[in-house]
């Protein structure tokens, strides 16, 4: 087989969870330009719906739905809607999440609300498209984690701009580094089944930043910039198809050099 073929996603069916957001924009079009079907859900339908329809112009397809990912009952209603229409899922993006607790001395319950999704609800949506998937004997799960799950805070990159600090999100860096383990966890349990599941360690995204933060966080990488709109569209092809069939278990940094600085 030519090796480009490996990376053709003909024929699969994807879900990417919080698929019309940041990074989720281009992790959908990179999934439905390699040739997969592509399901793109959140809490909020209206935004997936838009940027699905986008999709649909360009000659992809691209379906949106809604779900909650704090109740296990809505994520088995997204899988059997999924199933029902194409009989099969074989690739899952984790890529949702939800950023409601505000600062280090939020209540108590913003805490335990961000990870009703962000780690009891990864685990369960895992689960249950993960149960499919090894059911069918083949599949891939990428979980989009952060930098802020391997390293601590760096203060240096907000000097000048405290309004956009993640330096509070005690629950972020959190939930992120239970992501990276899980990651190993999910890969053991599901690959005698020939389900890969791999972690992409993501670094930031450029997004109209203040021009402090964009010059600091430049500084702190090699390549001397955030991550832009098509950045980890390859790496998300890869991790989705047979060209990554011995790839398991793996966290992977995608974040221009930051971490190994």
């Amino acid at each position: 087989m030519n090796v480009l073929d490996l990376f053709k996603l003909d024929g699969k069916v994807a879900l990417v969870t919080g698929g019309a957001g940041n990074y989720g924009r281009q992790i959908t079009r990179a999934l439905a330009e390699a040739g997969a079907i592509v399901w793109t859900a959140s809490r909020t339908p209206e935004a997936n719906e838009k940027f699905a329809a986008e999709l649909r112009r360009e000659g992809y397809e691209v379906y949106a739905d809604s779900y909650d990912q704090s109740d296990e009952k809505s994520i088995l209603g997204l899988l059997e809607r999924m199933v029902a229409r194409h009989q099969k899922v074989d690739i899952l993006v984790n890529n949702a999440v939800l950023r409601c607790f505000r600062g280090y001395d939020a209540p108590a319950e913003d805490f335990a609300k961000s990870l009703a999704v962000n780690g009891t609800g990864l685990f369960l949506i895992t689960r249950a498209f993960g149960d499919h998937m090894a059911a069918n004997g083949s599949g891939s799960i990428i979980n989009i984690g952060s930098y802020m799950g391997d390293l601590g805070c760096n203060e240096t990159l907000y000097e000048g701009c405290p309004h956009i600090s993640s330096i509070g999100a005690a629950d972020y860096f959190f939930h992120k580094g239970g992501m990276h383990n899980l990651t190993r966890f999910i890969a053991s349990r599901y690959g005698p089944s020939g389900v890969r599941c791999n972690c992409l360690s993501l670094g930031g995204l450029f997004n109209n930043q203040p021009e402090p933060f964009l010059e600091q966080y430049a500084k702190a990488t090699f390549l001397r910039r955030m991550a832009n709109d098509e950045d980890i569209k390859g790496i998300i092809v890869y991790l989705a198809s047979d060209a990554s069939l011995y790839t398991t278990g793996a966290i992977i940094p995608i974040d221009g050099g930051y971490s190994a600085k």
